[in-house]
């Protein structure tokens, strides 16, 4: 068996119990809602320790929710493979530690990349701590996505983390280049979230359809750009669903520059030449996550770390002419 153990979040309040077990598993491809559901009724399912045998068992923002994988259900993996690479940390202390992703490097293993991922080198750099601790990487961040990553030094840190970054006070700030018109200096997009029955690389945003989800965005500068605009956002996030500033900023109309999946070639419409051979040329997602408030687990002190806006964005953002205070 492999035990999975989860904190369940404001998305996942009032939710069925095997609804929030398949979101938090969506990475499993056998934990299909039927195994899921079987799962639950064969008592390898608990939640604040207590077994829970019904599916459609409500949860609570905050439950520990765990459960007992089936041998037969879990994927064949080799241990993890340390590999000596740079990291470039933003703050360390005895209990965590915040990186500066580059984008391009993967965070986690996957099937189809095993090696060259932002934990294989965690591994490396904890070769030497004590036998218990290992480094775990709370939240997650996309391959194209540069910035801020949070990790944990033990599995007891790594819970308390996950609390802490349910809280409302805690901050997760990103900035985002933009295609489009963003005519209101500050707002709110509240839309639900679902994966994409037809491709699960994507989510689909809806009024009424999905995980709740909320992201507030503040516009930092805007050039003309003819004939569609071009924006600077920085962008809070509330819920930390898979690909969430993503999607909904596509769903406003506001489309990430260079983003292979909700984005457009909105490069092409624009007709100032400069502007759009800029554009075009970007290598990827425009979307770095530049900052991360919150109160520490042991020190209670708060802690606020910025990660540099990465070469690529900011020559990007020279080339448009924008500044934005960032």
């Amino acid at each position: 068996m492999g035990i999975r153990r989860f904190l369940s979040d404001r998305g996942d309040n009032g939710a069925r119990l095997d609804l929030v077990l398949r979101r938090h598993l969506a990475n499993l491809e056998t934990a299909t809602r039927t195994r899921v559901q079987s799962w639950i009724d064969n008592g390898t399912v608990s939640i604040n320790g207590q077994t829970v045998r019904r599916a459609a068992a409500r949860v609570t923002a905050g439950d520990v929710l765990t459960v007992d994988i089936p041998d037969a259900a879990l994927p064949l993996r080799r241990p993890l493979e340390p590999e000596d690479a740079s990291l470039d940390i933003l703050f360390e202390d005895d209990h965590l530690l915040v990186l500066n992703k580059p984008a391009g490097i993967v965070v986690h293993p996957t099937h189809a990349q095993r090696d060259g991922t932002l934990l294989n080198a965690l591994a490396w750099y904890a070769r030497s701590w004590e036998t218990l601790d290992r480094p775990s990487i709370v939240g997650r961040l996309d391959k194209l996505t540069s910035g801020i990553v949070l990790v944990a030094k033990s599995a007891v840190l790594h819970a308390k983390l996950q609390s802490t970054m349910a809280r409302a006070a805690t901050e997760k700030d990103y900035l985002a280049v933009v295609y489009g018109r963003v005519r209101t200096n500050r707002g709110k997009i509240d839309l639900r979230l679902r994966r994409d029955p037809n491709d699960r690389r994507r989510v689909i945003a809806s009024d009424a359809v999905g995980a709740p989800s909320v992201t507030h965005f503040e516009r930092l500068a805007q050039v003309s750009a003819p004939r569609i605009g071009v924006a600077l956002l920085r962008c809070r996030l509330v819920t930390g669903r898979t690909h969430q500033i993503r999607a909904h900023l596509a769903a406003r109309g506001w489309p990430i520059v260079g983003d292979p999946v909700y984005g457009n070639n909105g490069w092409s419409r624009i007709t100032d030449a400069e502007v759009s051979d800029a554009l075009g040329r970007f290598p990827r997602q425009a979307l770095h996550a530049w900052r991360l408030a919150f109160v520490h687990p042991v020190s209670m002190q708060r802690l606020v770390v910025e990660a540099p806006v990465p070469q690529d964005m900011r020559s990007l953002l020279e080339r448009l002419q924008i500044d934005g205070g960032v």
